[in-house]
């Protein structure tokens, strides 16, 4: 059995926690958020708690018990104060524009790239190079942001293209000459 599985998820002030069958809603001030379990894995709402369990003796019930607790949590704290992730663009002429749910890309190529924003996730751009991305969903944050970034990622010698705020990119020596 997981060491995480096993702690209880405590339920933040203003989130409701509801489960009906195998699907977890959740319901707090920055959104609503549900998602559906295996059957193998039980939720059960305690109090101001969300307990997970196995079900099943079955060795994939324990394997999905830590990450389904994990899960939930990030769901709790998603509808209590959200996520977000910062982009950096990098590079001569390289810009960002919002156009209502689409996001226009200018990254070095012939031609713009157009990126539609999916529902649940904000998107706003500072200085044409600066991306905030944030949202209650913790996965659909992170899988923005990576969308986003492999449309042009940092090459290692000048820098250039769209990184995640922090993000370490090891710069190479170019090429000597003789």
């Amino acid at each position: 059995m997981s060491r995480i599985g096993k702690q209880p998820v405590t339920i933040l002030k203003g989130v409701k926690v509801s489960v009906a069958g195998n699907v977890v809603h959740v319901e707090g001030p920055k959104g609503k958020l549900s998602k559906p379990f295996p059957s193998q894995v039980g939720v059960v709402v305690n109090g101001d708690a969300v307990n997970v369990s196995d079900l099943t003796p079955d060795k994939s019930a324990g394997a999905l018990h830590g990450t389904i607790r994990a899960i939930i949590r990030n769901m709790v704290e998603g509808v209590a104060t959200g996520y977000s992730k910062t982009l950096l663009i990098e590079g001569v002429g390289f810009k960002a524009a919002l156009k209502g749910k689409v996001l226009d890309l200018a990254l070095g190529y012939s031609h713009p790239i157009q990126y539609t924003i999916p529902e649940g996730v904000k998107v706003e751009v500072t200085d044409g190079t600066k991306l905030v991305i944030s949202g209650p969903d913790r996965h659909m944050v992170g899988q923005v942001a990576s969308s986003i970034k492999l449309y042009k990622p940092v090459e290692p010698y000048k820098g250039k293209g769209v990184r995640v705020e922090g993000e370490y990119v090891r710069r190479k020596e170019g090429k000597k000459t003789a």
